[in-house]
């Protein structure tokens, strides 16, 4: 059974930082790609950043030149920093893996991010 496990919410000003990290934990397996989602209160989860085991970078509009994704294929372990926060990036993040071999996709248990006016 393989585990995703997140650190590093909480609450900040707008304009502050923050460094979610998640890694993998349990039956170790190799990811094709793994990612940050969000999801605000009566809103759909939503893409925020992926990079595959190659190095292919996503990010969603919003959030391009303020959050910056990086992952250690070794490590199984995926990061996400966050810069020039806003009020509207406050959500539950959620890191995802999928699975190199089956393709079976994984999800942590989500860290919340407040960012404050």
């Amino acid at each position: 059974q393989v585990r995703l496990v997140e650190s590093g919410g909480g609450l900040v000003q707008a304009g502050g930082s923050l460094r979610l990290s998640c890694a993998a934990a349990g039956s170790i397996t190799s990811f094709t790609s793994m990612g940050w989602y969000r999801q605000a209160p009566g809103n759909q989860r939503d893409m925020v950043a992926t990079i595959t085991n190659i190095g292919n970078i996503n990010y969603a509009d919003s959030v391009k030149g303020r959050f910056t994704v990086s992952g250690d294929n070794a490590k199984n372990t995926v990061y996400l920093q966050m810069n020039n926060l806003k009020t509207e990036d406050t959500a539950v993040y959620y890191c995802s893996a999928i699975s190199f071999f089956t393709r079976d996709s994984y999800w942590g248990q989500g860290t919340q991010v407040t960012v404050s006016s």
